[in-house]
């Protein structure tokens, strides 16, 4: 029985196989360690990862080679002797490794430079972005059936939250016990450093938790993802201690008809595009469309932020397995923010919408 990892390096082969002329790469240089733990199960930090026809090898350093042995089958160890760099460039070397793809988003102007000199001139370089990530973007049925349980477990954590949500405590109280209850609900940790915003401070779309205090009849945004068994989720829900003003209900009525207009248009064969103006296309008509400062949505996987990108203009297509964020908001400087964020799985014949808790404006 194939492992998901070596189907992954072989698909992987497949695609480089199809490369011809300038593009043509014998081998893939991948340096990322979400890229490295997709295609081989290992899970160390330091490292660089090769894979070619010839087989897959793994240099890294004594601290992780124990490890990966025990995390990898079909993947070759090397372990380095000098600096990583150098290792990789006298591995390719010997190895005779012809043209070596690198991803130039991944790799420094430095570390190439190094690998260059020791690699020697035989050994060819050609940028090649994305290789590795135009695969995790389409999630297999394992992968969806891991996300479903990190986006129930978001919103398990996020609805403890609520109850704790009372005037005078800190935002940095908040942030402490969500991430406390995602590890007790058995993550590995959060996605990102959790947002915990209070009153104006919610105007800032990536406020971090701070000592402000909660006051009555303030809006409150937050903002959790969590991480179970590598995968992430991502979510959130915008609540007021007290009551509403009319003027807040009426933004956050125009935030939720965006997100449904959002997720209406997810779809296999939409473009990114597409989706991001749905939401926009609402809060124009409701004359908040220069308080939304930030697109529509990402991509979802075992990062946080990965392909694809839901944006004003983007013309790439959603296809089967993409699992993208829907969230809108609106943030008006000096009185506060509004965002709702779901998480949406894209099939061949329908959407599904994983994050599963209330929208509706919570007043408590």
């Amino acid at each position: 029985m194939k492992t998901p990892f070596v189907q992954r390096r072989r698909a992987l082969l497949s695609r480089l196989g199809e490369s011809r002329g300038k593009s043509r790469i014998d081998s893939l240089l991948i340096t990322r360690p979400a890229n490295w733990y997709y295609l081989t199960g290992f899970t160390g930090d330091s490292g660089a990862l090769v894979v070619s026809r010839r087989g897959t090898t793994l240099i890294t350093d004594g601290r992780f080679t124990s490890q990966a042995r025990e995390e990898t089958s079909g993947v070759r160890i090397v372990e380095q002797s000098r600096s990583l760099v150098a290792a990789v460039g006298e591995f390719l070397k010997g190895a005779g490794r012809g043209r070596v793809g690198f991803d130039p988003s991944h790799v420094t102007v430095g570390q190439l430079s190094s690998m260059r000199k020791a690699a020697g001139t035989r050994v060819g370089w050609a940028p090649s972005v994305g290789r590795v990530e135009a695969l995790r973007s389409r999630k297999d049925a394992q992968e969806l059936a891991t996300m479903r349980r990190a986006a129930v477990l978001a919103g398990k954590v996020l609805e403890g939250a609520l109850k704790l949500l009372k005037p005078g405590v800190r935002e940095l109280e908040i942030a402490a016990e969500i991430e406390y209850q995602m590890r007790q609900l058995g993550a590995t940790g959060p996605a990102f450093e959790t947002i915990v915003a209070f009153g104006e401070r919610s105007a800032y779309p990536h406020a971090r938790a701070g000592a402000k205090r909660l006051r009555k009849n303030e809006l409150v945004v937050l903002d959790l993802g969590a991480i179970l068994a590598h995968y992430c989720s991502d979510i959130t829900r915008t609540v007021v201690v007290g009551r509403a003003s009319t003027k807040i209900r009426q933004w956050h009525q125009a935030v939720q008809e965006a997100r449904a207009a959002a997720v209406g248009t997810v779809k296999a064969g939409a473009s990114c595009g597409e989706v991001d103006a749905a939401a926009r296309t609402v809060l124009a008509a409701h004359h908040l469309d220069r308080y939304f400062v930030h697109s529509t949505g990402h991509g979802l996987g075992l990062e946080v932020h990965e392909d694809p990108r839901v944006a004003k203009g983007q013309k790439q297509t959603l296809v089967p397995g993409n699992v993208i964020t829907i969230e809108p908001g609106v943030y008006v400087p000096g009185v506060g923010g509004i965002r709702i964020e779901d998480d949406v799985v894209v099939h061949a014949s329908n959407t599904e919408v994983l994050t599963r808790i209330s929208r509706d404006l919570i007043e408590i």
